[in-house]
């Protein structure tokens, strides 16, 4: 009965550490790079983040359709590898009452043309899209 009592309790230790491996690694901020872009941000996936030149620090000005293809990222809490500094990292209210994760202050978004890890489709668009450099 004792030894059936610390196997549970073994496997409930063993699950919330599994449990929050995967927590840590969903919110994770990873650098990649490309030939012809350069080292950028990922999510955890390995999805490209965005910044808009025409948003300002602690502002979205992407509004309606511009968030159907700039969808908008957002972890209130992120791990970021060695060399990058976590304080960089916030999150801000927007007009629409939706929360989203900003770096340095620029709001944080996705690109819908981005279909794979790595992909950076969104990357100069319009000469206001750009991948975000660390």
């Amino acid at each position: 009965m004792r030894r059936r009592a610390v196997l549970y309790a073994m496997c409930a230790v063993l699950s919330l550490a599994l449990a929050g491996a995967a927590w840590a690694d969903n919110h994770a901020i990873k650098v990649t790079g490309k030939d012809g872009v350069g080292k950028f941000f990922t999510d955890a996936k390995g999805m490209t983040l965005y910044i808009f030149k025409k948003d300002s620090p602690g502002k979205s000005v992407c509004i309606g359709p511009c968030v159907e293809k700039w969808p908008l990222y957002l972890r209130e809490k992120v791990s970021v590898p060695e060399g990058v500094n976590a304080g960089d990292f916030g999150t801000i209210t927007r007009e629409d009452g939706k929360q989203q994760t900003t770096y340095k202050g620029w709001p944080l978004y996705y690109y819908v043309g981005d279909k794979a890890p790595g992909d950076v489709l969104g990357q100069g668009l319009g000469n206001v899209w750009y991948v975000v450099n660390p």
